[in-house]
Formats: structure tokens, C-alpha cells, sequence
């Protein structure tokens, strides 16, 4: 059995649709589950269109119809005839939605948030699913609702692995044995969405690569690929680097290393259940799917071979100190922590000395400012914004002076592997490129 990923890019059009059945016909070579995002940025249009209805507004029809016309368009590019059955589901489908959000809209927001963006993941797999049954490549759709079991935590689903692991199993074997499976099994999920048995909920974060990792752990699958629009792990950011290089090989500790520095790779949520089951993941373009990709496993020895730079923009830095001149201490770091969590912000790096704590952010406007106001209670408080923060993995001497020249820095610290910078300014297409 293989995990392949499909996130909205890859099925932005109809064109990219047919691009995937493609990529499976090809190189679906054992049994597969797929796993599919929302088709483009239509998980964005959703968003609006909820806040649309909780306040009111008269754009609520005119973004329901983009919605419906975006996928009638995918459509039209796939099928034919219009009779076909793929465009009664899709008209049953936008009628389901806005009845949600005519009777529900006013309920708690995350609840609410997760039934209706999960329309989405519905609309996708369903097309997908159609599409390929069209090219008589039958195959089976099991929603994510009914395998993949939560809490009841909107909008970061915390999974039950044994449950799930249990029903995933159950589903894989009562469809090869109602349908007679033998060589290859092709079946088709929505990416982000469980359920606590009564509601839909969302996984979170990058939930749709998560789902695929679920899926891969519970049937103890050969391998998982995830398809992108970029031909592997990249070493940084070509925004930053137009000649970033592709990592071909990570180990699951220094991809969730690069990961936790904020690096765009797999969120270390993915990569815990095919480490612990040895599963590796393999990233690949899906605009060109014979390329060699990365690959994500167990292996260490080419951990060292790229140097990589994480850069976060639109940064602040905030420095805390006791009014009472005390020392920064184990209850006052309890306290400011806290306080980040009430505000949902997070560290991205943090300094202490013995007077004065340091936290580098998300400049993430008023709840920063909120944050603010709560720690001049207690502490003098000041701040620097408009900063950004560089990270080195694997660094050397020579590639610093580089990239730090002309620059102020701001704070700094170092390990044995990872050189950290709090910088005044942003990054831009004429910084120093990385040898």
C-alpha cells in the first residue's frame, strides 16, 4: 500500500486534475489511498463566505456563486455531457452548504468553522474520484469523516490512533473484500477533516499532509509522497534565493528540526507517525513527477551536505523587565509564557539575561499589542518592530559574513549546528545568495 498527497495546487484546474489521473495511472504501481486538498483557494473563499453570513452581508450570494462557478468550470474541462451525474452531486453538494450556513452560521465559530470548510475536501475528492471512475479507473470513495476519529478540539483535532488505526484497517479490508481487489486498489479521501462522531473537525496545520500520514501509519504502508509545485525540500526560500537547491535526502529529525525554525517543509505533526513506523516520505513535483524529489527516512548521513536558510519577515522583538529590578527568574519566564499562550502568540526565539527577557514573534498586530499591555503590569516592556529573523542550519563562517553584511543584528546565538539572528529590516531578491 502508498500514501499519495494532493494538496490544491495540483488540482487547481481542470487541466491539473487531469494532470493527477495521470500521475496515479502512472505510478500507482501497488494498492493506493489518495488523499486530496480543497482545489485551489477554495478553502479561502469559504472562509469569506462564513464570515459573509455571520455578519450579514449582501456578498454572501456573489461568493457562493464563485464558488459554484470555479468548480462548474473544473467541470465543464472534465466532462463532456453535462448530464453526467458529478454535476447533480455538485448542485446537491452547494445546496448542503448553504442551507449550513443559512440555519448555523451563528454558532460557535470554530465548530462552525470546521462543517464548512470541510465542504471543500467534499467538493474535490468527489470530482476526483468521478473523474477517474469517468476514465474507467474505478476506484472507491471513503470519506475521512468516517475512518479518521478526534476529540472534539475545532480546528486542531486531536486523533485517536488506536481508534483510527482499528477503523482504517476495517474500511481497507471490507472494500477488498466486497470488491474482489487484487493488483491495484485505488481509494480516494479528503485531506484536513476527521470527525469526533458527531461533527466534522480539522486537523490543523498542514492537516491535509497529516491525514496522509495517518492513513500511511494505520495500514503500515510502503511509503507516502507528497506532490507539490516545487521539485523537492528546497536549502531556502527561492522568493529570497531564486537558486535554492533541492535536499535530496532528510532525516525525520532534521526535517523537524528545519520545520520547528519555520522552515516550509513537512509540519512535524506528519512526520511522527511515519518515524515511528519507519515509513518514508518522499516529496515530489507534480509538474514533474519523473524527477527524483526528496526523501524523508530514518538515514543521517546526508544531514550535513546542504546548509539551509529559514528566514521569517515581519518580526518583533520585545524585551521584558521586572519594575522592581529583581531578577528575570523560573516564575516571571512562567508568567510571560502564559501570557503568550493566552494571546495565542508564539516564541520564535527567546534571550534571557539576568535582568531582562527577550521574545522574537509573529508581528501579529493587536494581540501583540494586548500581550503588551498585560506585561506593563508587572514589567517594563519595550520593542522593536519591522525586524526579521535568519536561521543557518549546518552554517560556516564564510556563508555568515555573507549574509550578515551590512546588516544590524540584533540578537544572536549559536550552536554546534544552527546560527540564529534577530535583524533590522526584511530580506529581498538582492541579499547575498548562498554558496
Amino acid at each position: 500500500m502508498k500514501v499519495y498527497k494532493f494538496g490544491g495546487a495540483s488540482v487547481k484546474d481542470a487541466a491539473a486534475v487531469k494532470n493527477v489521473a495521470k500521475i496515479i495511472q502512472d505510478h500507482a504501481e501497488d494498492d493506493i489511498w489518495v488523499v486530496v486538498s480543497a482545489m485551489g483557494k477554495t478553502t479561502n473563499a469559504l472562509e469569506s463566505l462564513l464570515e459573509a453570513y455571520r455578519q450579514g452581508l449582501d456578498t454572501r450570494e456573489q461568493i457562493l456563486e464563485q464558488i459554484e462557478n470555479y468548480h462548474r468550470e473544473i467541470l465543464d474541462g472534465l466532462f463532456p455531457f453535462s448530464g453526467h451525474e458529478v454535476f447533480l452531486t455538485l448542485n446537491t453538494t452547494l445546496e448542503r452548504l448553504k442551507e449550513t450556513l443559512e440555519n448555523r452560521a451563528k454558532e460557535d465559530y470554530d465548530k462552525i468553522y470546521d462543517t464548512v470548510v470541510a465542504f471543500g475536501e467534499d467538493l474535490s475528492a468527489m470530482i476526483l474520484s468521478a473523474y477517474l471512475d469517468d476514465r474507467s479507473y474505478l476506484n472507491t470513495w471513503v470519506d475521512a469523516r468516517d475512518v479518521i476519529l478526534t476529540d472534539s478540539t475545532f480546528r486542531e483535532g486531536k486523533v485517536d490512533f488506536v481508534k483510527t488505526g482499528k477503523k482504517v484497517k476495517e474500511r481497507w479490508n471490507s472494500i477488498v473484500e466486497s470488491t474482489n481487489i487484487t493488483g491495484k486498489g485505488l481509494l480516494i479521501s479528503q485531506g484536513f477533516i476527521g470527525s469526533d462522531g458527531k461533527n466534522t473537525v480539522t486537523l490543523g496545520r498542514e492537516g491535509s499532509d497529516y491525514t496522509g500520514a495517518i492513513l500511511a501509519w494505520s495500514l503500515g504502508a510502503t511509503e507516502i509522497t507528497i506532490w507539490k509545485d516545487v521539485p523537492g525540500m528546497l536549502n531556502a526560500d527561492p522568493k529570497f534565493y531564486p537558486d535554492a537547491e533541492r535536499i535530496p535526502s532528510l532525516s525525520y529529525q532534521e526535517a523537524t528540526e528545519l520545520s520547528y525554525y519555520g522552515a516550509s517543509v513537512i509540519h512535524p505533526k506528519t512526520l511522527k507517525p511515519l518515524q515511528n513506523k519507519d515509513i518514508p516520505l518522499y516529496v515530489r513535483s507534480f509538474m514533474n513527477p519523473t524527477a527524483e524529489g526528496t526523501v524523508i527516512h530514518h538515514d543521517e548521513s546526508q544531514d550535513h551536505s546542504h546548509p539551509s536558510f529559514i528566514f521569517k519577515q515581519a518580526q518583533v522583538l520585545i524585551s521584558i523587565t521586572p519594575k522592581d529590578f529583581s531578577f528575570i527568574a523560573e516564575d516571571n519566564m512562567s508568567q510571560i509564557f502564559a501570557l503568550l499562550s493566552k494571546n495565542g502568540l508564539k516564541a520564535n526565539l527567546t534571550q534571557n539575561s539576568a535582568l531582562s527577557f527577550s521574545i522574537c514573534m509573529d508581528d501579529r498586530g493587536k494581540r501583540v499589542e494586548e500581550f503588551m499591555e498585560e506585561c506593563r503590569l508587572n514589567y517594563k516592556t519595550l520593542y522593536n518592530q519591522g525586524l526579521s529573523l535568519l536561521t543557518v542550519r549546518h552554517y560556516d563562517e564564510d556563508t555568515l559574513s555573507r549574509l550578515l553584511k551590512n546588516r544590524e543584528v540584533l540578537v544572536e546565538q549559536r550552536s554546534r549546528k544552527t546560527a540564529r539572528f534577530v535583524l533590522k529590516g526584511g530580506f529581498n531578491l538582492s541579499t547575498p545568495k548562498p554558496r
